[in-house]
């Protein structure tokens, strides 16, 4: 498989920086040498032969594509297996390598010169404007403040927005995610082993290492590799949902954990070096939530119990990775009373530390007798191990914890004592990095790690409490039946009232005591854990503000909101997603925030601060990539007036996914494209499925995510660009939206051959076979649209290479919009695309999704595995979605300026050119293994190979594909 790569694609020096030559061609020998000696030559020449069925621009050929297809029909399936894995292998290779190299860049640009305090750069950079700077360079905290400095931005304002700074990062268990946990520890072990033949490499020229110590660090990727060949790429059965909480957390064990404190010191380094005088943000701006094990929306596996045990599993984790600090800083802090004063403060702590553990005090009084520091980590350190010893117990439901042991009932007692020592060793002129940094963990993960978000969609609470107040005969006629303002009523009343409504016992449904066991589980997790585990309770497919006033109710019945007090300890929490729901959502919060009940609940908070949560998934099914977008676009901006109205912050939470067409797509750009004031120094994100493993496998990666972030929130906080005033433009983006919408619906929802035609040329049912999560694909077992989750839904198209939630109807309001006065309205557009962000965020997106399509690997689904019966119907349906990709295309280019699409981006496009090459073999050899599986088998007759053992096969090229695209859903 050497020459795959160099034969096809390429040709030139020029893809270095997007891959790393050397290492690419390394890997590539190492993996043909594996695969001769496990299959033989005859692998490797089948798979060279499926190779060249490719373009130079990585699209299938036409001419070839009757040879490729006749070449892998002739397979049996343990060949067409052996090469489908071998590609997949290919790819995850290709990634490892393209990662590791881009966090070699990010070490390299980070060590370059900073500009001076001054505005002035070293003469070796040059900060012109933000356009002129390197691509890699826009987007760090150090380009970042001495631009806002150049344009005068007052330091005040640039200070009001640090201290206002709050970033979460939601991570979920969307089942996105194809690649098994054993399969990313593989990759991470070879990305380790890259650095280290680096550091051998360079040791070889300066004379440090010998030439055995080389070959032994590519011995040992060749024996990785032959390892992973040798293992099962698929999930064997479908993951638990504590299995998925398991594989969350080891992004926090191995990166993240160890990253937040450096993002905080590049923070403040990077402020200080313009602005010495200000402040940096608090210790716990960057902070962390989790839907693993709390979103029981579609997810019956996620109950009441299985949270509990998330949170138990959490505070294990992070209260080990303490205990580990704690040692550290017991081999750092060895000061002693001889040499160093210390608090008077401390003496005291100590004292009565003595009181509290004398068996401690028994053990290390003569050891550390005038070592103040070590005595007093010796007392945290078994505060710890006390505290993870009861912490271990609560996982069984009917423990009995341990009497009189003492512990830290909350990190604010940890971190009390950590902030001790601290100001103990500044007193004496002393500082401590190891100790910094575990005050910026503790400040940020507490002892929860991550704030677990409860989630459930809005017909659970309805139906709930219809069959409770049906039991109980409060209500004149049955609460389905009731309109909204009757609803309204009655829930309000219910919620100003001290008397409950559940009795202790009743004979409920099993979904309605899962529903009221939640609420009652929040309960207990605050009590135990504290209230910053479960602050918010997300109520999706929101429509009406009966849909929040249920849970309210529930939540009062829990005892968790308090009427008399008007305090509740979480905030109910609006999903919504659909277009409509969008479009109504500032009248659903207008009465919410009209309500003096709410009111007065609102003022019991230091601020009166509301979250809104907003879903890009469900509403780009819904109406497509372009009304999507604007949309939630607009609903912010109404959104946020209406919150003005009423005094109120608000801080939206944007549901993105990984792809394009669930709202994914470069962080930073999506930030900077939100109306103005819709940020305000807070965001709340989530980060799911593959996104996780591209963002925070390793180290300096996750650190430059963080930095994205954290700068994007920074600079759209600080910079209001005044767009979202401009009515004219937002007059053309509705006139744009609504025509978008109306042709992508009209082939979607319109065409009656359009769901067949999705369920014979996608592997839909295939992907629903896939042991990737705990949760199903659909939200109620219906073969429609409107029962398929988003994330199967875009998965589908993507692994057909049409892309098609990402882009289509796009074209078509952009040149009817164009036509109807060429001259102005293109040079209009281009104008919106040089200067409004959100439009270039459009675009962009746009381009880089149109670049991964291969209309003739998708027409190649349609050929093969279409009902010879239905290709009459489907034919009409592709070649409108081929038109539609050529008109959406041609007014990118033109838009944009450029000749071929991600021209602006060399890197980038050759990266795409590449993997979309090497995918094109896997599409055939996907098509011939679903064609096979899709079979019908004569009556009598006895296959050549078992449905199971065919499903295996198209379930690997899906894996493959995925891995190729390095996009799922």
């Amino acid at each position: 498989m050497s020459t795959l790569l160099s034969a096809n694609l390429v040709e030139s020096a020029d893809m270095v920086p997007v891959v790393g030559m050397r290492h690419l061609g390394l890997v590539e020998s190492l993996l043909e040498s594996v695969l001769q000696q496990e299959c033989g030559q005859h692998l490797v020449d089948l798979l060279r032969q499926l190779q060249s069925v490719c373009l130079l621009e990585g699209k299938a050929q036409s001419v070839a594509s009757a040879e490729a297809a006749a070449l892998v029909e002739q397979l049996d399936l343990n060949a067409a297996i052996r090469a489908t894995r071998a590609f997949a292998l290919y790819f995850q290779l290709i990634n490892i390598v393209e990662q590791y190299h881009e966090q070699c860049e990010k070490k390299r640009r980070q060590k370059l010169p900073a500009t001076s305090g001054n505005g002035h750069a070293p003469p070796t950079w040059s900060y012109l404007e933000q356009s002129l700077a390197p691509p890699e360079e826009v987007g760090s905290l150090r380009w970042l403040f001495p631009h806002l400095k150049r344009i005068n931005v007052p330091p005040g304002r640039i200070q009001t927005v640090i201290d206002q700074m709050e970033m979460r990062l939601v991570f979920t268990a969307h089942p996105t995610e194809i690649v098994r946990h054993t399969i990313r520890d593989r990759q991470r072990r070879i990305g380790h082993l890259l650095a280290k033949l680096d550091w051998t490499e360079a040791g070889l020229t300066q004379g440090i290492t010998a030439l055995w110590e080389v070959e032994a660090v590519q011995a040992e990727l060749s024996e990785e590799i032959r390892l992973w060949w040798r293992t099962d790429e698929l999930h064997q059965i479908k993951p638990t949902v504590l299995d998925e909480v398991d594989y969350t957390l080891h992004y926090f064990q191995e990166v993240l954990f160890d990253a937040v404190p450096l993002l905080y010191e590049r923070f403040r380094q990077s402020l200080h070096a313009t602005f010495p005088n200000l402040r940096p943000p608090k210790l716990d701006f960057c902070q962390f939530g989790s839907w693993v094990g709390a979103d029981r929306d579609g997810n019956p596996a996620v109950t009441p119990q299985v949270t509990w045990q998330t949170a138990v599993f959490q505070r294990s984790m992070v209260l080990k990775k303490y205990l580990k600090s704690i040692d550290k800083l017991t081999s750092l802090l060895s000061l002693s009373l001889h040499w160093s004063n210390v608090l008077p403060e401390l003496l005291e702590s100590l004292e009565q530390d003595k009181l509290q553990m004398a068996e401690v005090y028994d053990q290390y009084a003569i050891r550390y007798r005038q070592e103040p520091y070590r005595l007093k980590l010796a007392y945290m350190h078994q505060r710890l191990r006390n505290t993870l010893e009861r912490n271990q117990q609560l996982t069984h439901p009917d423990c009995v914890l341990p009497a009189g042991l003492v512990y830290y009932p909350t990190g604010a007692e940890f971190l009390g004592e950590l902030d001790l020592i601290h100001r103990s060793l500044q007193a004496s002129g002393l500082t401590c990095r190891a100790l910094e940094h575990l005050l910026i963990q503790v400040a940020s993960f507490g002892f929860i790690l991550a704030r677990l978000d409860i989630r459930q969609e809005s017909s659970r609470h309805e139906q709930a409490l219809a069959e409770i107040a049906q039991y109980v005969q409060v209500l004149p006629q049955n609460y389905l039946e009731m309109g909204e303002v009757e609803r309204c009523a009655w829930l309000l009343g219910e919620l100003q009232t001290r008397r409950p409504l559940i009795p202790p016992r009743l004979p409920l449904s099993e979904a309605t005591q899962e529903t009221v066991a939640t609420v009652q589980m929040v309960a207990r997790l605050q009590q135990e854990f504290g209230a910053e585990i479960c602050q918010t309770y997300i109520v999706s497919m929101s429509h009406s503000l009966s849909d929040l006033l249920e849970v309210w109710l529930l939540l009062k019945e829990a005892q968790i909101y308090d009427p008399v007090t008007h305090q509740s300890r979480v905030q109910v929490v609006p999903l919504f997603e659909t277009v409509e729901d969008l479009q109504r959502s500032p009248q659903v919060m207008e009465q919410l925030f009209r309500l003096p009940w709410y009111q007065n609940y609102l003022r019991q908070g230091s601020e009166a601060l509301q979250e809104v949560m907003l879903g890009y998934s469900d509403s780009n099914k819904d109406s497509g990539f372009l009304s999507s977008n604007w949309e939630i676009y607009k609903a912010q901006r109404a959104l946020q007036r209406v919150a003005a109205q009423y005094g109120l912050s608000l801080r939206f939470f944007h549901g993105r996914g990984g792809s394009v067409g669930r709202g994914g797509g470069p962080t930073y750009e999506a930030i900077l494209a939100q109306p103005g004031d819709t940020i305000n120094g807070q965001i709340k994100i989530t980060e799911q499925g593959e996104v996780l493993a591209s963002k925070y496998s390793l180290p300096e990666l996750c650190l430059f995510n963080l930095e994205n972030v954290s700068t994007a929130v920074l600079q759209a906080s600080s910079l209001k660009l005044g767009f979202d005033e401009i009515t004219p433009w937002h007059e053309i983006m509705d006139e744009l939206a609504q025509r978008s919408r109306q042709h992508y619906r009209q082939l979607i929802y319109e065409q009656p051959d359009f769901l067949d035609f999705f369920h014979q040329v996608t592997p839909i049912e295939e992907i629903s076979q896939l042991q990737i999560s705990s949760r199903p694909s659909r939200r109620k077992g219906k073969r429609d649209f409107s029962s398929l989750r988003a994330i199967p839904w875009v998965f589908s198209w993507t692994q057909t290479r049409l892309l098609l939630p990402a882009w289509y109807g796009l074209g078509t309001a952009l040149a009817e919009f164009v036509a109807q006065s060429p001259e102005e309205h293109l040079k209009l557009l281009c104008y919106f695309h040089a200067k409004w962000p959100f439009f270039r965020m459009v675009i962009s997106k746009a381009e880089m999704t149109l670049a991964k399509v291969d209309l003739k690997m998708a027409h190649h689904y349609l050929e093969q595995l279409a009902q010879p019966q239905d290709k009459p119907r489907f034919e009409p349906l592709f070649t409108q979605i081929t038109e539609e990709y050529q008109r959406t295309r041609e007014m990118v280019l033109t838009i944009t300026h450029r000749e071929r699409l991600l021209d602006e981006d060399v890197h980038l496009q050759q990266s795409v050119q590449l993997r979309n090459g090497t995918i094109v073999p896997l599409g055939f050899l996907q098509v011939s293994l679903l064609k096979r599986l899709r079979q019908p088998q004569p009556a009598g007759l006895s296959s050549r190979y078992s449905k199971s053992e065919l499903l295996r096969g198209a379930l690997l090229t899906i894996n493959g594909i995925a891995a190729g695209m390095r996009n799922t859903g």
